[in-house]
């Protein structure tokens, strides 16, 4: 698949086929993910990957419970509360894999680095034909110790991408990109602005409301 035509069928994805993620897809992604840019070449990354579908649950209810006990780290706590108090909310929207990028606490530019594995790991599932979602919502109880007890990280680790995969179930709709504003600034003129075009807020319809999925 041409990268171009990647990065316009990815989506979010949040409805998973119960079919398994193969051993040697994933390790495509990890290979599409370490050549990822980094900062003087500092490959910052660490990577975790849960294939065991039990624990990515149990992770799941702690990630929710962490949420409802820590709501006011949420600037989206009143939305989403009446999501994380389902008992039947699955935050990793029952994808049968779960792939997780950190990096060092401390190390400059490591998250940058992270990132950017991040997007190459989100690519490239697409062009194997399957479906990611970055779910940041985890980040605060897999940050936690226990969160990295159970990833078996070292305290010194900053979980920065929890990334949902799996084979997607339908496709969702792609939403509109609006045209930002664009400055272009050549030799010998003056700089030429095209205005944007700022469309009103309006959510996808998986953004919070529509996650629930089982």
């Amino acid at each position: 698949m041409d990268i171009l035509d990647a990065i316009r069928q990815r989506r979010a994805i949040r409805r998973f086929q119960s079919r398994p993620v193969a051993t040697e897809a994933l390790r495509r992604l990890l290979d599409a993910a370490i050549w990822a840019p980094s900062a003087m070449n500092g490959q910052p990354w660490r990577f975790v990957i849960v294939t065991d579908e039990a624990l990515i649950a149990r992770m799941a209810e702690q990630c929710r419970c962490w949420i409802l006990d820590n709501s006011a780290a949420f600037p989206e706590a009143e939305r989403l509360a009446p999501m994380m108090r389902d008992p039947d909310f699955h935050i990793f929207h029952h994808a049968p894999a779960l792939v997780v990028i950190a990096a060092p606490l401390g190390v400059r530019w490591g998250m940058e680095g992270c990132t950017l594995a991040a997007a190459n790991v989100m690519l490239a599932a697409t062009a194997l034909g399957l479906g990611t979602c970055w779910v940041g919502m985890a980040e605060g109880w897999l940050n936690s110790s226990a969160g990295r007890a159970t990833l078996h990280l070292p305290a010194n680790a900053h979980v920065v991408a929890p990334i949902a995969v799996g084979y997607p179930q339908g496709e969702p709709e792609p939403v509109a990109r609006h045209r930002p504003a664009v400055t272009w600034i050549g030799p010998g003129e003056p700089p030429i602005v095209e205005a944007g075009e700022s469309p009103p807020y309006q959510p996808g319809p998986g953004l919070f409301g529509g996650l629930i999925h089982h």
